[in-house]
């Protein structure tokens, strides 16, 4: 439970630093871009971790990037298994060594 705890209390601090510094990069760029090129105002860091999670609302989103891969292979596997061995011999050889030296069945 102690170790539990001393791993989320980790994650909770890196989390907290990651935002401050992305606060402060983002005020830093801003502050000595935007006013030059574009006339506009300097802004706070409450501002900049405005317009952050305005940025990632509109563009990118809060939504894990780790589980595409997985995905991806489990399609991917679950297509082979479906192949007959002739159009797995043509897949292989349409592949010509692009995915390493030998094309092999997906591992599970």
């Amino acid at each position: 439970m102690n170790n539990r705890m001393t791993r989320i209390m980790k994650i909770a601090i890196i989390g907290i630093l990651a935002i401050v510094i992305f606060g402060f990069v983002i005020m830093g760029l801003w502050n000595w871009l935007m006013p030059v090129l574009f006339a506009l105002p300097k802004i706070t860091f409450w501002q900049a971790l405005g317009l952050f999670i305005l940025g990632k609302l509109l563009f990118g989103g809060f939504h894990r990037h780790g589980n595409g891969g997985r995905h991806w292979r489990r399609r991917m596997r679950e297509r082979w298994e479906r192949m007959t061995p002739e159009e797995r011999e043509r897949f292989r050889q349409g592949m010509g060594g692009f995915c390493g030296p030998a094309a092999t069945e997906p591992k599970a």
